[in-house]
């Protein structure tokens, strides 16, 4: 409660009464969290190395024993964007040097897949070490069967990472990662059944992995943007086709008449899902894609009804709380498309969920829902996130503040 009351009290001094504070919020922002960033980076030994996705918060670890020590490569994928828009180059290609040696050094595939998570901190031979915990209960170590999936849009997400530490360096490992980690989904998540687009990943532990059949908007939407900005860097005629596949699927899901993207297809790949949303589904679109259609910004109207937290955003439709990486990526698109009059209330929003030494708490309330499974063995909708310092919220963070596009490595236009 203590922090929803932050929030509220920071936003109406920030975005409303005091003009000269919101204009302040930005790069103060960005700032911190630049430097919160780096400095996980630099306090590790030298080379190649993930971060925790929940890191400590003074000193005490996450209360969740299976998130302590977990690095997941969506979170650590955005570190390395938001770094190389900070300025930390160096940082920066640490972990896309580690993302590099998870394509040739898995513990249990040689196909160039990576997994949702590794374990958290330095990186090296003989193979990535995945996630895990000793369980005092059952007297056995634990592994998440998530945490060791592979997931698509993880898959992208790691790709376009890769790439963007191809652009900053010319270095050619991370272009040949790059290839391998696309030419994975593209092999083993195609599915021609209409609309055509690719599928979940899989999921379960090694030798019992099962294909995820339904088709996500937003994983086509990172896989378009992965092709197009392969397809950028090293032109060709297979890479742009994978891109028109993958944004068709997109296109697909547009619902024109509520003004929004539907979330993506049920188990049979076929039938659209028309009653959740997830916001990132929602906004990612029209700043991923080249040249999207004007109509689509109407989402803008869809997320003000649909997706509103209080002052800032929710993950799911009718939301039980504030999402800070949501909100940071409404804030990133908002600005990436000239409406600054739309972001800047949102700085403020996101500055209000500091934890600590820079970090950004996933959420101001205790716990929130997405309204998704973690995976097929789920009783329940079990994924949430928690008041807990996040690096994916702190990376988006930073990605908004600095005004990079993350899916092209473009800065907004002055």
């Amino acid at each position: 409660m203590k922090g929803i009351l932050r929030v509220a009290a920071g936003v109406m001094l920030i975005g409303g009464a005091f003009p000269a504070l919101a204009a302040q919020a930005r790069p103060q922002l960005m700032a911190m969290t630049c430097a919160a960033l780096d400095q996980a980076v630099t306090s590790q030994p030298a080379g190649p190395v993930l971060l925790p996705s929940y890191p400590a918060l003074n000193g005490q670890p996450a209360p969740i024993l299976a998130l302590r020590g977990v690095a997941f490569t969506y979170d650590n994928a955005l570190a390395s964007i938001a770094l190389f828009a900070c300025g930390k180059a160096e940082s920066a290609r640490r972990i896309a040097d580690a993302l590099v040696f998870a394509t040739q050094h898995d513990p249990e595939y040689q196909d160039g897949r990576l997994r949702n998570a590794y374990a958290a901190g330095p990186v090296g031979l003989p193979s990535m070490k995945l996630p895990g915990y000793w369980s005092v209960e059952r007297n056995a170590w634990n592994q998440d069967a998530y945490q060791v999936s592979s997931a698509t849009g993880n898959q992208a997400w790691a790709a376009l990472a890769l790439l963007e530490a191809f652009r900053q360096s010319g270095e050619a490992s991370y272009l040949e990662a790059t290839r391998k980690v696309l030419h994975w989904s593209q092999k083993h998540t195609y599915d021609d059944q209409s609309p055509a687009g690719f599928s979940g990943g899989y999921y379960g532990y090694f030798s019992q992995q099962v294909q995820q059949s339904w088709k996500s908007t937003e994983h086509n939407v990172d896989l378009a943007a992965a092709w197009s900005a392969l397809d950028a860097v090293a032109p060709d005629a297979g890479s742009a086709q994978q891109a028109r596949i993958a944004r068709q699927f997109v296109s697909s899901q547009w619902d024109a008449g509520e003004g929004r993207f539907l979330i993506g297809t049920g188990a049979d790949g076929q039938t659209s899902d028309r009653v959740r949303s997830g916001l990132d589904a929602q906004i990612w679109p029209l700043i991923a894609l080249q040249d999207p259609p004007k109509d689509w910004r109407r989402v803008f109207s869809f997320i003000d009804r649909a997706h509103r937290a209080g002052d800032g955003y929710g993950f799911n439709r009718d939301p039980d709380g504030l999402w800070t990486e949501g909100t940071a990526q409404a804030a990133a698109v908002a600005q990436l498309n000239g409406l600054s009059d739309k972001a800047r209330p949102l700085w403020g929003v996101l500055l209000d969920q500091q934890a600590s030494e820079g970090w950004l708490f996933a959420t101001p309330a205790p716990r929130i829902s997405t309204g998704l499974a973690i995976g097929p063995d789920s009783i329940t909708n079990d994924f949430f996130y928690y008041h807990l310092p996040h690096l994916g919220a702190t990376a988006w963070a930073a990605i908004a503040a600095t005004g990079v596009n993350p899916f092209t490595g473009s800065m907004e236009a002055d």
